[in-house]
């Protein structure tokens, strides 16, 4: 199965977000052992180190940067991206240029605690808590 992971996933674990943390690091998990095959939309990276540069040294965010290459895909932004999320019925544009590369890579589902945000998503958007007894149930 094949996921895209929504900035604020990964932020709830490296802000260690008490009530978002747990569900959040047990997503990453799958993803390291290939239990699922987890990307992240290249436009994920410049917003994490924007969030991460006022708590980490610039050291330390290209060190996790580096981790998260290993264990997520990162899925590049092309232009019919650019040009297909401005043409989705979405408020936010970041919003609908996660939806525009999860369409583009076939994924399966788009995680993230922001549900509502992605209502006319042709992925299925899915909180990670939700997400994880989707993916126990399948067992």
């Amino acid at each position: 199965m094949k996921v895209l992971i929504d900035t604020n996933i990964i932020l709830d674990v490296l802000c260690r977000r008490e009530c978002f943390f747990e569900d959040s690091t047990k997503i990453l998990k799958l993803c390291e052992i290939n239990r699922i095959s987890g990307i992240i939309s290249a436009l994920s990276f410049p917003n994490i180190v924007y969030i991460m540069r006022k708590e980490l040294d610039g050291n330390k965010i290209k060190e996790v940067l580096e981790k998260l290459s290993l264990i997520l895909g990162i899925a590049d932004l092309k232009r019919d991206d650019l040009i297909n999320a401005t043409n989705m019925d979405f408020n936010d544009y970041e919003d609908a240029l996660q939806c525009a590369c999860a369409m583009r890579v076939k994924a399966d589902y788009i995680i993230t605690r922001n549900i509502k945000d992605f209502l006319h998503s042709q992925v299925t958007a899915i909180s990670p808590k939700d997400f994880l007894e989707l993916v126990l149930d399948s067992q």
